[in-house]
């Protein structure tokens, strides 16, 4: 006589949360964090002005050599992380923000500005530009890099403009100096988070990025070439389909050049990768629209839209909380730009962006006045929205069309960025001083904008296929 069958029934299987996850909120903090000095020359400029009696051009210079750095350093500070690891590169920039910023404190003459602001602020910033979001979500995930990227430029873009009250505030009352100091503690608060659970890949903790699975990757645990997998045959690039967007994790078991150069130096990687990105017509098209997306953003409005409202009398704190709020809206609006890029084609989301922007610009001029009035509302919710929702279809465009290069190329196409920023914030700097108003600015980036939509929306369908074409290292 048998035993009567029993019938086993499986212990549920208790679901944590990706350490995918963990680690993108800790970038996020620290993007916060790293965001606080960015839209604070538009605040301090007036201060220290009144003290020391410097021009608006010599502060503008100052604000121009960190969006240099700011840029120019992003494209390296990609390498490096891919050679040394994301958590001991976001560490080191996050500490020379905070430093940079509390050496404020002591200058006295205008060259020392430029050391403090344009210097140490710029590398440590360059290194916690949005290539940083950018890495993460390639190294990280398998699916949703464009919202993970939306919601981390977020967080960069609001950590730009939400403390710009309180900074302002500060500036009043006790003084610039606490201000500096505020920006520098909020930068180094966020190492110790970094350090402990900023992981540098998920091969590091023996996982699979996020929307991975073992089959992707030949069962072998934490091999980021998992997320390569993942992705869209559609999305894989090169002869014979090399891995995909974000094999770009130390140690990616990737074919291709791309994949070799991770253990070489950083800058012989991310100028091999710009040599290779050069013979590729899409990647000067992206160059052209981000350095207009810089200008408009970080180099006008960020530098000068305070100091402008002031022209008008309108109060510093005042025109800092508008800014504000155009950080607020833009929380909402980059998210959403990164779930329309994960359904919708980058380059008709660019065109779109880059002109509404423009038609915002172009009415500036005549929203502007002592008292906040229902239309300045209106342009800061629009141009809150539109702040930096060009990241992740910009970033997208990199991914499908460089693979494995993906982020490094997104590095120079944002040293684009700041380049234009930088060129824009000393030229309305000069604007300003030569014509006693910024009108003559505000117009020219409208323009600027309307180009940026037309060569975006020129950018082919079928680039990826097109455009890349193997170079030799």
């Amino acid at each position: 006589m048998s035993a009567p069958e029993t019938t086993m029934t499986p212990a549920p299987v208790r679901r944590r949360i990706h350490p995918a996850w963990t680690v993108a909120a800790v970038a996020f903090l620290a993007l916060v964090g790293a965001a606080g000095f960015r839209a604070a020359p538009g605040v301090l400029m007036v201060p220290l002005q009144n003290e020391f009696g410097w021009s608006t051009t010599v502060l503008s210079a100052a604000v121009s050599i960190n969006l240099v750095l700011f840029g120019l350093t992003a494209p390296f500070a990609a390498a490096l992380m891919e050679r040394f690891g994301i958590r001991a590169v976001t560490a080191v920039a996050l500490v020379l923000i905070g430093a940079g910023s509390a050496l404020t404190v002591f200058v006295t003459q205008s060259w020392q500005i430029l050391l403090t602001w344009g210097l140490l602020i710029g590398l440590g910033t360059g290194a916690m530009a949005l290539v940083f979001a950018a890495t993460i979500a390639n190294t990280w995930f398998a699916k949703s890099r464009g919202l993970v990227i939306g919601i981390l430029t977020a967080g960069s873009a609001a950590g730009q403009l939400v403390f710009l009250p309180f900074i302002a505030l500060l500036a009043q009352d006790p003084g610039w100096r606490q201000a500096s100091l505020l920006i520098g503690a909020g930068a180094l608060a966020v190492v110790p988070l970094v350090l402990k659970f900023l992981k540098n890949s998920p091969a590091e903790i023996g996982v699979l990025p996020y929307g991975a699975t073992p089959a992707d990757d030949g069962g072998t645990a934490g091999s980021v070439a998992a997320s390569d997998a993942a992705a869209p045959a559609a999305d894989r690039t090169g002869p014979g389909g090399p891995p995909a967007p974000g094999a770009l994790a130390a140690g990616a078991p990737a074919a291709g050049p791309a994949a070799a150069e991770p253990s070489r130096n950083a800058a012989v990687r991310a100028l091999q990768v710009l040599k290779r990105a050069s013979k590729v017509r899409t990647f000067w098209a992206l160059v052209a629209g981000f350095a207009i997306c810089g200008a408009t953003t970080n180099g006008l409005i960020g530098t000068h839209f305070i100091p402008s409202a002031h022209d008008h009398g309108m109060p510093e704190t005042t025109a800092a909380g508008l800014l504000a709020v155009v950080g607020l809206f833009d929380i909402v609006g980059t998210i959403a730009s990164g779930w329309l890029t994960d359904r919708f084609n980058p380059r008709i989301l660019l065109a779109v962006y880059y002109q509404f922007r423009g038609i915002g610009l172009l009415v500036l001029p005549l929203l502007l006045s002592a008292t906040v009035q229902p239309s300045m509302i209106v342009f800061v919710v629009i141009y809150g929205l539109d702040w930096v929702a060009t990241v992740p279809p910009t970033a997208a465009i990199c991914r499908q069309v460089f693979g494995a290069d993906g982020s490094v190329v997104f590095g120079w196409v944002f040293a684009a960025h700041q380049l234009g920023a930088a060129a824009a914030a000393l030229a309305a700097g000069a604007v300003r001083d030569a014509t006693g108003q910024y009108t003559y600015a505000w117009f020219a980036a409208a323009a600027m904008c309307t180009i940026a939509a037309v060569i975006s929306a020129t950018i082919r369908k079928d680039a990826r296929k097109a455009d890349t074409v193997p170079v030799p290292a």
